[in-house]
């Protein structure tokens, strides 16, 4: 990425993917139990990590031609690695966190809505990934390029950021609405099939609407998270993160599990609430950044404004 060469580390996955596949293929079947079938799946997720690896291998060391294996961890730039390591860890995995808080939640509304929270954020996952993910990794050594005084990279940020915003805006908002609107024959051509049935389409549909909420907020702040990192300050993305990971085990617990007793509403619409209160967090965290971003490089571009225009 340092390099501007993108293509193979995003299409490197495919690989694990097919691994996996692979191995559910050929084990299943020999008709082995689930639980040999789970463990052989983790091996398979083994190869394919593997895989993933060696195949982005012989461009990586095209691209740093004379590069020596070394284990001096007091160089100043291997120290500053390590000491940016956690904090860039947790911040860019908010999203995933916030998932895995959801998932802890929901298993104590049973195995159907642990299973749908799996399906529905495979999807709510998507245009993250594809959109969110992929531009703030190409932002990133744009962003980290900027030279000059404080004001000069200051305004490289600003017009980045413009630029960056209005295409991940743009591609995200109208798959949001899409899962709003018409999931559930999205989750149907894509799952109702076998013991997947008509009602759990509509189980998953429900979890979804609620994920959708934060989707846009969740990839904007990737965006936001690269300009920080292109500053040098790995830990204001740290601390937004940790207010988005409190504020969703907090509300999602309160309205998965007393709320929901207290009202009476149904386990998926429990499920529902703990997806859109990751949204809500997401929301949450999209606005801290904001605001301390502002404070770096002055006026952000308004994702409101970009959205209308």
């Amino acid at each position: 990425n340092s390099h501007r060469r993108f293509f193979l580390s995003y299409a490197s996955p495919v690989l694990w993917s097919a691994a996996l596949i692979a191995t559910a293929i050929v084990v299943g079947r020999r008709g082995t139990s689930d639980a040999a079938l789970a463990t052989w799946l983790a091996w398979g997720a083994v190869i394919g990590s593997a895989a993933q690896f060696i195949v982005q291998l012989p461009m990586a060391l095209s691209l740093i031609r004379g590069f020596r294996p070394s284990l001096a961890v007091r160089d100043p730039g291997v120290q500053t690695t390590l000491r940016a390591f956690v904090p860039i860890f947790i911040g860019r995995g908010s999203v995933q966190l916030s998932a895995y808080v959801d998932q802890l939640i929901a298993s104590y509304l049973g195995e159907t809505i642990v299973a749908a929270m799996f399906n529905a954020q495979t999807l709510s996952m998507l245009p993250i990934s594809m959109f969110g993910m992929a531009v703030s990794a190409a932002e990133l050594p744009e962003m980290s390029s900027a030279i000059g005084d404080a004001a000069a990279r200051a305004e490289h940020l600003q017009k980045r950021l413009q630029s960056a915003l209005r295409r991940v805006v743009f591609l995200v908002v109208p798959s949001a609405v899409a899962f709003v609107a018409i999931g559930g024959p999205i989750i149907a051509l894509l799952y109702q099939t076998g013991r997947f049935s008509a009602h759990d389409t509509d189980v998953v549909w429900i979890i979804l609407a609620g994920s959708s909420i934060g989707i846009s907020a969740s990839t904007q702040s990737r965006l936001l998270g690269s300009a920080f990192y292109a500053l040098g300050d790995p830990r204001s993305p740290l601390r937004a993160a940790l207010v988005r990971v409190v504020v969703t085990a907090t509300l999602g617990w309160a309205l998965a599990l007393p709320v929901r007793d207290m009202l009476g509403y149904s386990a998926p619409w429990g499920a529902a609430g703990l997806t859109a209160s990751a949204g809500v967090a997401a929301w949450i965290e999209l606005f801290l950044l904001r605001r301390w971003l502002g404070e770096r490089i002055g006026p952000v571009p308004n994702p409101v404004r970009l959205g209308a225009g």
